[in-house]
């Protein structure tokens, strides 16, 4: 019977500590609430400014990859028009080596200096006929009379 009576002890020692340990419950049930909401703003807080940084490096990595994509296309296209430019000089190289050794040759010198200087060999004749238009003030102007015959 001792166990019953330290039982029953202990539960009236329990109901007169009730009102003030429902008290104390409720206040460190709250601060726990209050705790957990400080906790889940602050949780909330960082998602949202580690969402802003991931979008602002996002955006960021964007304008790289379309920065360099231009880049890109514009030296391609300056590198064709370069090796473009390279082709034709090449050619005209060709063409002006070949006009070298046309030129080089006596039998080309002799034509371009009858031609285009006007000059004769050692034993030729130079005759040089001008056939030049006259301007139409110039020209004499003949009215022909028509005669009609009865």
């Amino acid at each position: 019977m001792e166990g019953n009576q330290e039982h029953t002890e202990y539960s009236s020692q329990k109901q007169q500590e009730n009102p003030a340990g429902k008290k104390s419950a409720k206040k460190l049930a709250e601060k726990s609430r209050k705790k957990s909401k400080r906790h889940k703003q602050k949780i909330r807080f960082y998602y949202s400014f580690l969402t802003i940084v991931l979008l602002f490096c996002l955006i960021q990595v964007g304008f790289g990859v379309i920065l360099n994509i231009s880049k890109t296309i514009a030296y391609k296209s300056k590198i064709n028009t370069m090796e473009k430019v390279r082709d034709e000089a090449e050619q005209l190289n060709k063409d002006l080596k070949s006009d070298i050794k046309l030129f080089s040759k006596t039998s080309s010198l002799e034509e371009i200096a009858r031609n285009n200087l006007k000059m004769a060999g050692d034993k030729e004749v130079l005759v040089i006929i001008n056939n030049i238009p006259q301007p139409a003030a110039n020209r004499k102007k003949h009215k022909t009379k028509k005669i009609h015959k009865k």
